[in-house]
């Protein structure tokens, strides 16, 4: 069952779901999701002095992967073609019974814009912001401005609460992120390394 309006004001005011800081509510909060807010911080892919991308080597993302932070008043422009991770401002904590799911927002989706290449889902139990896959599948240059509402997440309740939800415990890579994340994926047990989601 996906959340409405009012279930997903119940939840937040139990205490349970949250999503903060929720700046607007009357705004943010559409018939079945919430909107959530673009951050400042973005992780650019630079495109020269790189033969590739190795999944299994975690020292070469700072070879590849360069910080760009946007201060109050300016915008961040994303050229066709390009792709660079975002994050959202809020902060999210996701019940064991909940699953996550961020979406684009259509109007700028008319825009060629798109928030997420494959990761959609915001496991029950995850906590922090969401890093956005940014990408510009236009032909023209688009102007992103922290703070706009840049995507939505809906909330699907589950049949039954996780039984092993996103965190610790599994080794989840992302838990309590802040700002957008680098791919982990060498902590993946096929790389080598412990970590135990699948």
């Amino acid at each position: 069952m996906i959340l409405s309006d009012t279930d997903i004001r119940r939840r937040l005011t139990d205490g349970d779901l949250v999503v903060e800081p929720l700046a607007d509510p009357e705004l943010q909060i559409q018939p079945a999701s919430i909107d959530l807010r673009l951050g400042r911080e973005f992780l650019e892919f630079q495109r020269t002095n790189i033969s590739c991308i190795h999944p299994n080597r975690e020292g070469e993302v700072g070879e590849y992967v360069e910080e760009t932070y946007v201060e109050e008043g300016e915008e961040f422009i994303l050229h066709p073609g390009d792709f660079v991770l975002g994050t959202t401002k809020e902060r999210v904590e996701i019940p064991p019974d909940l699953l996550g799911t961020v979406q684009g927002r259509s109007s700028l989706g008319r825009l060629a814009i798109v928030i997420h290449a494959t990761a959609g889902i915001i496991d029950p139990g995850y906590r922090g912001q969401i890093t956005l896959e940014l990408s510009n599948l236009g032909t023209a240059p688009v102007a992103l401005s922290p703070d706009m509402r840049i995507s939505q997440v809906i909330f699907t309740e589950l049949k039954s609460a996780a039984s092993s939800p996103y965190g610790s415990d599994r080794g989840s890579k992302y838990q309590d992120q802040t700002g957008p994340q680098a791919s982990r994926i060498q902590s993946d047990e096929e790389f080598g390394g412990e970590q135990l989601e699948r």
